[in-house]
């Protein structure tokens, strides 16, 4: 199996490393979902096999029934980075993008009903489509950017990485601090409200709006 790549609008590459996800970054959702925002990051992982490019399907399992969109900023990271600080943390970054992190939501129920990990929810093959990424020379550092997901044209989702809880500059330091991050890793940094329910056939449209899109469909 050929490794995965993130394609940057440049022409440039890099090879698809560990995916961190960051649960319950903005409060709305946290409300959506009956739940507090955590005093400290919520971290779970996907592995490569997780990746979509654009254009590509999100498959359900046969061993769920109610598959949720989550839309989210991606951020990829450039070099490897251990313990560094929220000042240089950004220097890490090798690009942006916008993600969908596909999750299993009944799955997810039954295994917080169980206290189990929330792994076979959010973490199976193709649950983590990515769009083409923009260099981070392309974007402001102190820029905030703006996120929607549509699905067959309707907007479900809506938002800015303002109401994130926690930066993209604190998420990559907290996760160097615990995890350690290598080129080509990447972080989700956690999805607005709005998530909901998509079914086989249906099409989903992503936008890191004025800087790349994703469109991907449902298997």
């Amino acid at each position: 199996m050929a490794t995965p790549e993130f394609q940057f609008t440049d022409g440039t590459t890099l090879p698809v490393g560990t995916m961190y996800c960051i649960g319950r970054n903005y409060a709305a959702h946290a409300r959506e979902m009956g739940a507090d925002v955590p005093t400290a990051p919520l971290v779970f992982i996907k592995p490569p096999t997780a990746y979509v490019p654009d254009g590509g399907s999100i498959v359900i399992p046969s061993y769920s029934s109610n598959l949720h969109h989550e839309v989210e900023l991606v951020v990829i990271i450039g070099a490897d980075a251990e313990n560094v600080n929220t000042v240089d943390a950004l220097f890490y970054v090798a690009g942006y993008a916008v993600g969908i992190d596909a999750t299993l939501r009944d799955v997810q129920a039954e295994a917080k009903k169980k206290g189990e990990p929330w792994s076979v929810a959010k973490s199976f093959r193709t649950s983590a489509p990515v769009s083409v990424c923009v260099p981070a020379r392309e974007v402001a550092t102190d820029e905030p950017l703006e996120l929607c997901l549509s699905v067959n044209g309707e907007l479900r989702q809506h938002g800015f990485t303002s109401h994130m809880e926690r930066s993209v500059a604190e998420l990559v330091a907290y996760c160097s601090s615990v995890f350690g991050l290598q080129r080509g890793d990447c972080i989700f940094t956690g999805t607005p409200e709005g998530v909901s329910q998509v079914h086989k056939g249906d099409t989903l449209h992503a936008e890191l709006v004025g800087k790349t899109s994703l469109t991907v469909s449902i298997a």
